[in-house]
């Protein structure tokens, strides 16, 4: 079975799409299950290194999944690197927008929202576990946001969570470099910001969900990660999953998935 597949094979269609901005990026799919609700949400971030060539479609398989089992899905698409406006800031403010559009919209369309959890795949893990860290943000910073989407928890799949050892790391050939317009030495001041391991504690739930053969985002980014927050009492998870690479975990198809479904009720 090929963990190619979510790439290759086209999406189930959203229920609905819906512009959070005037960009043709800037715009979220839903997903309902059956009946009137309020739904549990899962907020889903994408992956593909930040770049402009790796959208939304991909998530559409494992979202459709979600959506069976019981929880309403709002998928984020973002202006990525290669598009105007793309990379820091424009990335995070939109996933940001995206996010707090939720809150406004989601009375009208049946959803929970006292019971909201994010989570992302790789760039989308680093993004995920940035919204759920953004609350410790300096208030007079223009990132931060004032009365945020308050989440649940957080999981991450294989996500970048240390952006200057994903610099350090030449992951996807320097693209943490090219996202954040230069190294941490360069940029520090928006490293402190943009990278969820600069702003641990986070003082909620997250998993962080690892595959052991992961070529594409080392185990040793999510192991890090951990460690940090256990040494600052913060409650983080590591399941690392034993001979997985990084595609499988989005793939709703293969034998590592029921483990991100539990690691998502487990949040509820």
């Amino acid at each position: 079975m090929s963990s190619m597949w979510v790439l290759e094979t086209p999406q189930p269609p959203p229920d609905a799409r819906i512009a959070y901005g005037e960009a043709p990026q800037q715009f979220t799919e839903l997903r309902k299950p059956k009946g009137k609700g309020p739904h549990p949400v899962v907020l889903f971030v994408h992956g593909g290194f930040w770049r402009a060539e790796y959208g939304l479609e991909h998530a559409g398989h494992l979202c459709a999944d979600l959506t069976k089992r019981g929880f309403a899905t709002w998928s984020l698409e973002y202006r990525r690197v290669g598009q105007d406006g793309g990379g820091f800031p424009g990335t995070l403010e939109d996933v940001a927008s995206a996010a707090d559009h939720l809150m406004s919209a989601a009375p009208s369309l049946g959803l929970d929202l006292s019971n909201v959890v994010a989570m992302g795949h790789s760039a989308g893990g680093h993004l995920a576990m940035w919204l759920a860290a953004r609350h410790r943000l300096p208030p007079k910073h223009p990132l931060y946001r004032d009365a945020p989407l308050k989440l649940k928890g957080v999981v991450s799949l294989a996500g970048v969570l240390d952006l200057a050892q994903g610099a350090e790391l030449d992951l996807g050939n320097g693209i943490v470099k090219t996202f954040m317009g230069g190294t941490q030495e360069q940029v520090p001041e928006r490293y402190a910001v943009a990278s969820p391991a600069a702003l641990q504690p986070l003082k909620l739930p997250q998993v962080l969900l690892h595959g052991t053969e992961d070529d594409t985002v080392p185990l040793k980014v999510s192991e890090g990660f951990h460690a940090r927050g256990i040494q600052q009492k913060d409650p983080v998870h590591l399941v690392p999953l034993k001979g997985a690479g990084h595609f499988e975990l989005i793939d709703p198809r293969s034998k590592e998935w029921p483990r991100v479904v539990q690691a998502v009720k487990n949040l509820r």
